[in-house]
């Protein structure tokens, strides 16, 4: 005979007036205060999408409508454009290109790894050392970098481009910097390729969408190598829908500049955190006074605050803190002064 069900009475919450509790009750009350994100692109990529013609006609292997958009935004000519699923396939592309069996690439993405200066700037000089020495096939740098939001003024970049090196630079960020691209730079740079993607600007990291800028005299190759439906149906048409509407991204784009601002002044309050201006959507804080970097992160997360910490031994002491809404950095503020 089975032993009598226990009673479970007492493990589900009930009001006063004996009615059940809704599921939100048991979320953490900061949590429900925080309004969800609304979508960062403009209503009518999702018309757009929801209008889709023809979706079982292949895409376009040129994407000549997306190209010459990229154009009109860019004031460099299609020509000199090439569309990737991401600059991810790009970067690929390119390596498979350039690149054989024994070449070196040398890759200046990681802060506080050779060759770049303690605060985060590049070391050309040592750039300059690595080339003549190890005679690496080429370079990829990224302004702003990830994860520290620094930049390459224009001096840095003349100064590499002068070296016998191929120069990939990932400008994936530069939205948020108030710069310039440097993609028209590719008509005078035959030695420099500019990467863009539309992940970050207009918010379409899942559809992969992502675009390069490259001197014609490399870019005929990367035509014959590349995939011939490598940029899908739905991707152009979104991304092309969201360059139509440069007013809405600019001004999600000053939204957020203006958040990121706020955020940097309220974290150097803090008394354990040393934070790096910033061009990006991102700041990366040295965690300092002893604290542990972490359990930083471990604490906040148990207040549900998420921030990034790093594993490897050059970034173990840092913590990179994204930029949202004001009531995203309110809440992560009001956790911070419980702590410590």
């Amino acid at each position: 005979m089975p032993p009598p069900a226990a009673s479970t009475s007492s493990a589900v919450p009930v009001k006063e007036d004996g009615c059940s509790l809704t599921g939100d009750s048991f979320i953490r009350p900061h949590l429900r205060k925080l309004s969800p994100y609304q979508p960062i692109l403009p209503f009518e990529v999702f018309e757009a999408l929801g209008s889709l013609r023809f979706p079982y006609i292949y895409p376009d292997p040129e994407s000549r409508r997306l190209r010459a958009a990229l154009a009109e935004d860019s004031g460099l000519e299609s020509d000199y454009i090439l569309a990737g699923c991401g600059a991810d396939e790009l970067i690929d592309l390119i390596m498979r290109c350039v690149l054989e069996p024994g070449d070196k690439i040398l890759d200046c993405h990681q802060p506080l790894r050779f060759p770049r200066k303690s605060d985060f700037s590049l070391d050309v000089k040592r750039i300059v050392e690595v080339v003549e020495q190890e005679k690496p096939k080429c370079i990829f740098l990224t302004s702003p970098n990830n994860p520290d939001g620094s930049i390459i003024n224009d001096e840095t970049l003349l100064e590499i481009l002068n070296l016998p090196i191929l120069v990939v630079l990932d400008e994936a960020y530069i939205e948020f910097s108030g710069l310039e691209s440097r993609m028209r730079w590719v008509k005078k740079f035959e030695n420099l390729i500019v990467l863009r993607t539309f992940s970050k600007r207009a918010a379409l990291a899942g559809l992969r969408v992502g675009y390069g800028a490259f001197p014609l005299s490399i870019i005929e190759y990367l035509w014959r190598a590349k995939q011939p439906y490598n940029v899908s149906v739905a991707a152009e048409v979104a991304a092309c829908a969201a360059l139509q509407n440069p007013d809405y991204l600019e001004n999600v784009k000053v939204a957020l500049v203006q958040e990121r601002e706020r955020l940097f002044k309220l974290l150097k309050e803090v008394p354990f955190l040393n934070p790096y201006p910033s061009y990006s959507n991102f700041i990366l804080c040295e965690v300092t006074s002893g604290v542990d970097a972490k359990k930083l992160k471990e604490d906040l997360a148990k207040k549900g605050v998420m921030i990034r910490h790093y594993s490897n031994k050059e970034l173990a002491g840092y913590v990179r803190v994204s930029v949202g809404k004001p009531e995203h950095t309110d809440a992560l503020m009001d956790s911070l002064k419980t702590l410590y």
